[in-house]
């Protein structure tokens, strides 16, 4: 899984996205326009040198590699809606799709969505013990 190389490491998304070819870029902002409907208090950062989104901790990412992209919301969200990404290569938390065929924006919201309530679980969690 080679990564495509950017040159220097991006400091915000934009920069990311700027540095990859056309194909990728336009799929992967398709992935970034629907994770910041779904998450609009989200906020956006580089983490590991790619595009990641925070909300009550780290929420989902995406990258472009070579010959695909992948999309990272955690195990829960893909364990949750595995009938819908039957279609896709998975692993734990990982979700691999074509380069120029990106996610449906409704699975990504999906995938957020879920992923904003197992967050905000677990902070809640947090401040009833504080």
């Amino acid at each position: 899984m080679k990564k495509v190389n950017l040159g220097a490491a991006p400091q915000t998304v934009d920069d990311y996205l700027a540095a990859l070819p056309e194909e990728a870029r336009t799929t992967l902002e398709k992935i970034r326009k629907a994770i910041k409907a779904a998450a609009p208090k989200a906020t956006e950062v580089i983490s590991y040198q790619i595009p990641m989104y925070k909300h009550h901790g780290m929420l989902v990412g995406f990258a472009a590699f070579k010959d695909h992209c992948s999309f990272f919301p955690g195990a829960k969200p893909i364990a949750t809606h595995k009938d819908e990404l039957k279609g896709y290569k998975t692993s734990k938390g990982t979700i691999r799709f074509p380069v120029g065929k990106p996610l449906p924006a409704a699975l990504v919201k999906k995938l957020v969505k879920t992923r904003i309530a197992e967050n905000e679980a677990a902070f809640n969690k947090k401040e009833k013990k504080r």
